[in-house]
């Protein structure tokens, strides 16, 4: 009986052994119509005469499960009797040109918004192309490209120029002075993806910054106009392992951005900044995902009222207001449940509970500024998010947050995309 059973796991072996040796014989790309299947399958890593292999037939359709052009993707596998294997991947496309409207604040309380239009798929080959123009108080636009597979598979460049004006709050002393800012300038950056997990960005910018007074509080030490040609490098690193059904996700990802800038006037002078997202995603049943952010960052500890980590609704904590403080250091929190309310077909309403929290470093201060309550905000919210499911990012969000620390405001938020 023992002899019979060993003999029948040893078949069994043989058979499963010669089962992974089959040879991919073809591959095929279903569904895809805008995107080019040629662009998609010098995507994937799975080709034909290869061994197949489970795990790359799963790590092929979470890369294109990535792409903004695709919402959803499976395989197929057919067999036949000769061990040979023909691979069908199945895309449901999103539609990718996007035209796009954000209502906001600006730093004096009055209206501002921010449209533009973006294509996600330019030329059928995951080409991000857009502009953007924007009033916020005074007036800005932007173009961009990115194409991350311009060179190779794994290899991209992409290009940037903006000429951004906005007003400004600058604090010192204990007061506040209102400056027009203006940034002009663009940004070149070489992208590079080593695996599945792990890419780089590396590159830099010229630009030029130019602080105008308006109106406030003023100090002799503090310049009423101020204009200084920089330049920026930069490096960016990411690990992504996360995996995407839909809008829901599942996972762990890390980005660090690392910049240094250097100046030509000693009132804005050269400094070092670096920070760490680290994003947690967790499915919660069929109807819930749970969000988490937390970002880390230290930039050079000058003491400056022109500090680069700013306090901010639409960057960092919903509802504390526009641009309320800055530092040279921050601690963020981010943590929401997300809940879908209704979904039918392409719509989806989903709730949002979340709790937003963070300190800063004052300009020229110590680590114990964390721990100061006059730094520390906490802000629990609730939200509801509007979205259609066949359209690339488009979701729209609005929040309300609600400050439960010292001196805390409470507002709206308004956006289009998942906060974080």
């Amino acid at each position: 009986m023992i002899g019979r059973l060993l003999l029948f796991i040893i078949l069994l072996n043989g058979v499963f052994l010669q089962a992974q040796e089959g040879t991919v014989l073809n591959i095929e790309i279903q569904g895809a119509k805008r995107t080019k299947t040629s662009f998609l399958k010098k995507l994937i890593a799975l080709k034909p005469g290869m061994v197949l292999d489970s795990v790359l037939l799963e790590q092929d359709i979470a890369r294109l499960q990535r792409l903004p052009s695709v919402s959803h993707a499976y395989y197929q596998v057919f067999s036949s009797e000769a061990n040979e294997h023909n691979v069908f991947y199945n895309v449901e496309e999103n539609f990718t040109l996007i035209p796009f409207a954000n209502l906001f604040s600006s730093s004096n309380d009055a209206f501002a918004f921010r449209v533009g239009l973006q294509e996600f798929n330019f030329l059928g080959r995951d080409i991000n192309i857009g502009g953007f123009y924007q009033y916020d108080v005074f007036n800005s636009f932007g173009v961009a490209v990115r194409a991350p597979h311009l060179f190779s598979r794994t290899t991209g460049l992409s290009f940037s120029y903006n000429d951004f004006t906005t007003q400004e709050p600058v604090f010192f002393d204990g007061t506040t002075a209102d400056y027009r800012y203006n940034n002009r300038g663009f940004e070149v950056m070489g992208l590079h993806e080593f695996n599945f997990k792990n890419r780089i960005e590396f590159g830099g910018s010229l630009f030029t910054e130019d602080y105008r007074y308006i109106s406030g509080a003023t100090n002799a030490n503090v310049p009423r106009a101020l204009k200084v040609d920089k330049h920026l490098f930069k490096l960016i690193y990411n690990y992504e392992n996360i995996k995407y059904y839909f809008y829901f996700l599942d996972g762990f990802r890390s980005t660090l951005n690392f910049q240094y800038v250097g100046s030509t006037n000693e009132n804005l002078p050269e400094f070092l900044i670096a920070f760490n997202d680290f994003v947690y995603f967790k499915r919660v049943g069929d109807k819930g995902n749970w969000a988490n952010r937390l970002r880390v960052g230290l930039a050079s500890n000058v003491n400056t009222p022109f500090a680069p980590f700013t306090v901010d609704n639409n960057l960092n904590i919903r509802g504390v207001g526009n641009t309320i403080d800055r530092g040279t250091g921050a601690i963020v929190f981010n943590t929401e449940y997300r809940h879908t309310l209704i979904e039918k077909n392409w719509f989806v309403l989903q709730s949002n509970i979340f709790v937003d929290g963070g300190s800063w470093r004052n300009p020229g201060g110590g680590f114990s500024d964390f721990s100061d309550k006059q730094n520390i905000r906490i802000y629990p919210g609730i939200g509801l998010r509007f979205m259609h499911k066949r359209i690339f990012n488009a979701i729209f969000r609005i929040d309300y947050g609600y400050g439960i620390t010292k001196d805390a405001s409470r507002g709206l938020v308004f956006g289009i995309g998942q906060y974080f």
